[in-house]
């Protein structure tokens, strides 16, 4: 997809054209922009009964006239009509003010001279010009740079949100402030050049501005450098550092530097794309001419007679998939959770990577890391950084996103809803992203988000709340699929679903909560004579039941049955929106037990410790230990999945969470996080 904004020059042609009025009664001193046409009607300049016209020019100036006719000089008069048009461009830059001429002298019938009409002309070069090409460099004057185009041969430049905060102390997210703390600020940013070759100043009255619609100013501010005789940028504080736009400054004037030169700008996002932002950002450089001499200017605003657009489009946030690779993960300490964080422990270590812990001082007694927040990153051509986003649940973590880990080079954003419209829905929990796929050949490398909303055709039901779900749909990268899981207690997508890497096939394996698969290992037990195998057996916690109890209870049956018909509903919606077949998904032998919920609704929770809610560490997964039933001394729910996972040449470890996780209603998917790995692939080749 291209976006083509209305600019008015078309630098490398001379498409655009400027009218000129020509003045046979006083000399006239033009200033011309290179790259564009002068266009003067000759005829309607001409005095009273002229016949005819010649033209004469400096070398650096060339014309031509429309409609073509034989070459003019001031020796061989030509004949003029209401029709005839003069075309002045010229070849490079002026050095001095007035260094070039054109005259146009008229003629009566008998070829006897009216007057002449004289233009003392100043070439002036100017550029606005961004990284247009994405490959982190400012080129000069890019043709594309005034519009946006998707894919691998696109352009149009890239714009971050200045969402982290360079002030590790007192900390504020930049786009809060107003001001340039310090140099490492810049990175945040986006390199704007406006290049100049000309005289050492430009003629009196004469301006160049700098200009934003008000509807684009709310979304970026852009900042020029203050320098010194010699051009350097100071020491690199606030002061150092002047605005030139915001949402409250729509126009600024701009200093020419005189000569060759070359003024550094830099834009700065403050807002992501959303459902009444597109995320595409226009600015515009105009040359203002005074309508008359500035000494007599009668209070006459100046008038455009230039103007050189870019634009950019704002990064995207973009999550990432279980198949990256892990950075750090995240766990809460809890006072009743030490086996379970032992356990979280040993596989982190194990696996590799660094592990975070969000103490009680800050938790203050909330669990569930995952559900307070996802996290993400943003990318320009230039400077990529983690971006986490803060769930709107705001529970008793709510502070740990913005507190802990917004810092330098460290991203935030969150999505504000009023606490009516908050469900448990809107917990990040359920708020997955799958890997890339192919879809009817449609290509999504960065894989598609998934969230949970309530049935399609339900009256009532819990949704995830409109704000959060517009973010994520404006991002675009990652186009959503919304699956159905209100029939949940807590409502959550990493209930039934998640996504481990594979060798073969696609590169992943789709995993989904299985009664019908949980009920084939329950009968095959019973079939084998373990009937009375008890499922959590030694846990004082529990009470023990049976593979009988279990196979023998026609309501709990039924109560299963309803649930495998709502995860074949996700399922089918899972295979036809991400482009799976049968043998991309393994169905894990989980049965649930439908409970009143405190909407007085019978809603699903898992029957046994959720083993698809795990997290996934490369090659090693961290399952909830499921306390099934036992067969010569090993837990057969383990050994199953075990069976299912080692194929894919992934290692399993089961944690205990079922006191401190599994009975409040969640599981080590829930009470954990991971940061992982940016993809490869740069968003901006998606072909859109």
């Amino acid at each position: 997809m291209s976006l083509q904004i209305s600019s008015t020059n078309k630098h490398g042609s001379s498409e655009y054209q400027r009218t000129l009025r020509l003045d046979p009664e006083r000399p006239q001193k033009v200033l011309y922009v290179q790259g564009t046409t002068l266009k003067a009607n000759l005829g309607r300049s001409a005095p009273p009964n002229s016949a005819f016209f010649s033209v004469k020019c400096t070398p650096n100036v060339q014309y031509s006239i429309a409609p073509p006719s034989l070459a003019t000089s001031h020796l061989y008069p030509n004949s003029l009509d209401g029709k005839t048009m003069l075309l002045i461009t010229m070849s490079r830059a002026s050095e001095h003010e007035n260094d070039s001429k054109l005259s146009v002298r008229y003629y009566g019938q008998d070829k006897e001279v009216l007057s002449t009409a004289i233009l003392h002309l100043t070439a002036l070069e100017i550029s606005l010009d961004v990284d247009a090409d994405r490959d982190g460099v400012v080129e000069r004057n890019n043709p594309n740079k005034g519009s946006w185009k998707w894919g691998p041969n696109g352009h149009g430049a890239i714009l971050l949100v200045n969402c982290d905060s360079e002030r590790r102390y007192f900390k504020k997210l930049d786009t809060e402030v107003d001001y340039i703390s310090k140099l490492s600020d810049l990175r945040d940013m986006s390199e704007m050049v406006l290049r100049t070759r000309g005289p050492a100043k430009l003629p009196p009255g004469y301006k160049l501005t700098m200009h934003i619609s008000q509807g684009h100013a709310e979304n970026v501010r852009v900042y020029r450098p203050r320098r010194h005789s010699y051009g350097n940028l100071l020491s690199g504080v606030s002061g150092d550092f002047t605005r030139v736009l915001t949402s409250q400054v729509l126009s600024g004037e701009v200093p020419y530097l005189g000569g060759v030169a070359e003024m550094s700008f830099y834009v700065e996002g403050l807002a992501f794309p959303d459902k009444d932002f597109d995320g595409h950002v226009c600015i515009n450089l105009s040359l203002l001419e005074p309508i008359c001499d500035v000494r007599k200017s009668f209070g006459l605003p100046e008038t455009p007679i230039f103007t050189d657009s870019v634009m950019f489009r704002v990064a995207p946030w973009i999550m990432t998939p279980n198949t990256l690779r892990p950075v750090e993960v995240f766990v809460c300490s809890t006072s009743d959770n030490f086996g379970f964080l032992k356990g979280m422990k040993n596989l982190v270590a194990n696996s590799g990577y660094k592990l975070n812990i969000c103490h009680e001082y800050m938790n203050r007694g909330d669990r569930w890391m995952q559900d307070e927040l996802e996290f993400g990153y943003i990318e320009a051509p230039h400077h990529r950084f983690p971006v986490v986003l803060d769930s709107p649940r705001d529970g008793q973590l709510s502070d740990f996103p913005y507190d802990e880990l917004l810092g330098p080079d460290f991203g935030y954003v969150t999505k504000v809803a009023l606490r009516k419209d908050v469900s448990s829905l809107d917990s990040f929990g359920n708020l997955e992203v799958s890997p890339p796929v192919t879809v009817n050949g449609k290509e999504y490398p960065l894989g598609r988000i998934i969230i949970g909303v309530a049935f399609p055709t339900a009256s009532k039901g819990r949704n995830m709340t409109q704000v959060v779900q517009d973010f994520l749909w404006a991002q675009k990268v990652q186009e959503p699929i919304a699956l159905f899981s209100d029939w949940l207690v807590v409502g959550h997508v990493d209930e039934f679903m998640t996504f481990v890497p594979a060798p073969d096939r696609k590169g992943f394996r789709l995993l989904l909560a299985s009664p019908d698969a949980g009920y084939k290992l329950f009968r095959g037990l019973k079939n084998k004579g373990h009937g009375q195998a008890k499922l959590f057996e030694g846990r004082g916690d529990q009470k023990p039941v049976t593979v009988d109890d279990i196979l023998q209870n026609e309501a709990f049956q039924a109560e299963n049955n309803y649930v495998q018909s709502c995860i074949d509903w996700n399922r089918d919606v899972l295979k036809r929106e991400l482009g799976l077949d049968d043998g991309d998904i393994i169905d894990l032998p989980i049965l649930f037990k439908l409970e009143e919920d405190v909407d007085h609704e019978s809603r699903a929770v898992a029957f046994y410790p959720d083993m698809v809610n795990m997290i996934v560490l490369g090659k090693n997964l961290g399952i909830p230990k499921p306390f099934g039933p036992k067969v010569n001394g090993r837990c057969a729910l383990e050994a199953e999945m075990c069976s299912l996972m080692e194929g894919l040449g992934l290692n399993c470890t089961f944690i205990d969470d079922f006191a401190s996780y599994h009975r409040l209603l969640g599981e080590v998917h829930c009470g954990s996080n991971v940061r992982r790995e940016a993809f490869d692939f740069k968003w901006w080749e998606l072909d859109m």
